[in-house]
C-alpha cells in the first residue's frame, strides 16, 4: 500500500469518524477526562472488594494489585495507540470491527454494554449496602432512588455527566489522600486508638507477607477481585468522541494510570495495613471504614462511608453513560436496532439509556431477593465481561501495530511502550486470570455464563445478517478496504 493510499484511507476513516459522531457534543474538557481517568480506577472494587481480598490473601494483595496494575498500564498504552490512531466514540467496538471483523464488533459492543449494565447492578448495590451504616432502610429502595436520580442526571446533557464525575472523582481521590496522611501521621506521631500498635511489620508478622491459608495460591485467587477493581479504566476511550480535544487531553489522561495505581491502591493499602492488622478485616465490610473505626476515629468512618458510597455512584453513572453510547455505535453500524441512533436535543442518547436503565433495576430485585449476597452474585460476571474488552483492545493493538510497521496503515503518534510484546504478555496474563476464575467455585458461574452470552450474540447475528445479508454491518470492515 502506498502512502498515498494510506493518507486517503486514514482520510475516509476520519469521514466516516465524523458521520458516526455526528450529533454528540464535545462538552468534556480536560479537567473533566483527567478526573474520569482516575475515577475510573477508584471504585467499589477497591473500597468494598479490598475486604474480601484481605481476608483472603493478608498483605499480598498489595502485590496482586501492583502486578496487576503493570498489566493495566499495557492495556491503557495500547488503547491509547489506537485512540490516537482514530479517536472516535464507542471505541472498543470499532477497533474490533476493523480490525478482526463485524463480528468481532458486534459481540464487544453487546457485551461492554452487557458489562456496564451489570456493573450498575453491582454499584448500586454497594452503594445501597453503604446507606445501612446510617439507617436501617430496605437496600432495594436505597438501589431503587440512587437508579433514578442517576438516570434522570444522564438525561440532560453530557456536561453534566462530566461535573459530576468531577467532583465524585474529587470526593474520592481527596479521602484516599487524607486516608494515607492520617495513617502516616498514627505511624510517625502514635494518635488515636490504634496508635500504640500501629506498625509497618504487620506486613510481615502477622504469618508473613504471604499469610494466607494457602501462601501464594491465595493471592493467585484474588487475581479476579483485583482485575474488577480496574475494571472502568478504559472508559476514558469512550469519551472519545465527546471530549474537546481528544489527541492533547486523552494522551495524558492514560499517563496517570502508573501513579493512580501506585498511589490510590498500592499506597493505600500499604498504610491501612501497617496501622490495622490485616486479621480486623472481614469480606463484605470496606476496609477504609473498618480502618477508621479501628482508630477510635467514629466521625472519621462515617466520612469514609460516605466516600465510598459517591465512588458506587460514580461507577454506576458511569454506566448510565457508555451504555447509551455504546448501543447507539451498535446502532449507527447497523448492528443494534435504528431507534437506539436517536439523541435528545443536548446530544444525549435517550433511548439507550432508558433502555439500560430499565435493565439496571434488575438490581433492585436482587437487593430485594438477596440482600445479603447480592454484591458477591453480579461481582464474578461483571468482571469476565468487562476483560472482554480489554482483551479486544489488546488483540487490535496487536494487529494495527503490525498494519503500521508494515506501512499499510498511519503510525499512531502516542506509541504503546513494550509494542506488540506488550499487549501479548497482557493477554496472557487475562488468560490465565480465567484459568483461576475457573479453579475458585465461587467465580465459576461467571465461566458458564459467558458460554451462554456468546451463543446469544451468535444466534442474533446470523438472524440479523440472514435479514440484511448486503449490510456493511456484517461485511467484512477492515483498514484494507
Amino acid at each position: 500500500m502506498t502512502s498515498v493510499q494510506v493518507d486517503k484511507q486514514h482520510d475516509g476513516n476520519e469521514a466516516a469518524d465524523t458521520a458516526a459522531g455526528e450529533g454528540y457534543h464535545r462538552a468534556l474538557g480536560a479537567r473533566q477526562i483527567q478526573m474520569i481517568a482516575i475515577g475510573g480506577a477508584i471504585g467499589t472494587g477497591l473500597f468494598l472488594g479490598a475486604g474480601k481480598g484481605i481476608s483472603i490473601a493478608g498483605p499480598s494483595l498489595i502485590l496482586a494489585y501492583a502486578i496487576a496494575g503493570v498489566v493495566i498500564f499495557f492495556i491503557m498504552r495500547a488503547l491509547g495507540e489506537l485512540l490516537m490512531y482514530r479517536p472516535v466514540s464507542g471505541s472498543f467496538s470499532e477497533y474490533a470491527r476493523q480490525f478482526v471483523g463485524p463480528f468481532a464488533g458486534f459481540v464487544t459492543g453487546w457485551t461492554y454494554w452487557l458489562f456496564w449494565v451489570v456493573t450498575g447492578i453491582t454499584e448500586v448495590t454497594a452503594a445501597a449496602t453503604y446507606m445501612t451504616y446510617w439507617w436501617d432502610i430496605p437496600q432495594w429502595l436505597s438501589a431503587l432512588v440512587f437508579t433514578v436520580v442517576l438516570y434522570l442526571a444522564n438525561l440532560i446533557s453530557v456536561k453534566l455527566f462530566g461535573e459530576l464525575e468531577f467532583w465524585f472523582s474529587m470526593v474520592k481521590v481527596t479521602a484516599i489522600v487524607g486516608m494515607i496522611l492520617i495513617c502516616a501521621g498514627i505511624l510517625t506521631l502514635g494518635f488515636s486508638d490504634a496508635g500504640d500498635t500501629a506498625s509497618i511489620t504487620h506486613l510481615w508478622d502477622l504469618g508473613g507477607f504471604f499469610a494466607g491459608e494457602n501462601g501464594i495460591a491465595s493471592t493467585l485467587m484474588t487475581l479476579q477481585m483485583v482485575m474488577f477493581a480496574f475494571l472502568a479504566v478504559e472508559l476514558v476511550g469512550v469519551t472519545a468522541g465527546e471530549s474537546k480535544d481528544p489527541k492533547t487531553v486523552l494522551p495524558k489522561a492514560i499517563n496517570t494510570v502508573p501513579w493512580r495505581i501506585a498511589v490510590f491502591y498500592v499506597g493505600a493499602l500499604i498504610m491501612i495495613l501497617s496501622v490495622v492488622p490485616w486479621t480486623e478485616f472481614k469480606p463484605g465490610v470496606s476496609p477504609f471504614v473498618a480502618a477508621f473505626e479501628k482508630m477510635g476515629l467514629g466521625v472519621g468512618a462515617a466520612i469514609v462511608n460516605f466516600v465510598v458510597l459517591t465512588a458506587a455512584l460514580s461507577s454506576c453513572n458511569s454506566g448510565m453513560y457508555s451504555t447509551g453510547r455504546m448501543l447507539r455505535d451498535l446502532a449507527l453500524n447497523g448492528q443494534g436496532p435504528k431507534f437506539f441512533t436517536r439523541l435528545t436535543k443536548s446530544g444525549t442518547p435517550l433511548i439507550g439509556t432508558t433502555f439500560s436503565a430499565a435493565l439496571m433495576m434488575v438490581g433492585v430485585w436482587i437487593n430485594y431477593q438477596w440482600p445479603g449476597d447480592a454484591f458477591n452474585y453480579v461481582v464474578s460476571f461483571a468482571t469476565i465481561s468487562g476483560m472482554w474488552a480489554w482483551i479486544m483492545i489488546l488483540v487490535c493493538h496487536v494487529r494495527y501495530r503490525l498494519k503500521a510497521d508494515r506501512g499499510e496503515l498511519p503510525e499512531s503518534s502516542f506509541k504503546a511502550p513494550g509494542g506488540i510484546w506488550a499487549s501479548l504478555f497482557a493477554l496472557a496474563f487475562i488468560g490465565m486470570v480465567i484459568v483461576l476464575m475457573g479453579i475458585d467455585e465461587g467465580a465459576r458461574v461467571s465461566l458458564y455464563c459467558a458460554p451462554l452470552w456468546g451463543l446469544l450474540l451468535g444466534v442474533a447475528y446470523l438472524v440479523l445478517k440472514a435479514r440484511n445479508p448486503e449490510s456493511a454491518a456484517f461485511t467484512k470492515q477492515s483498514a484494507e478496504r
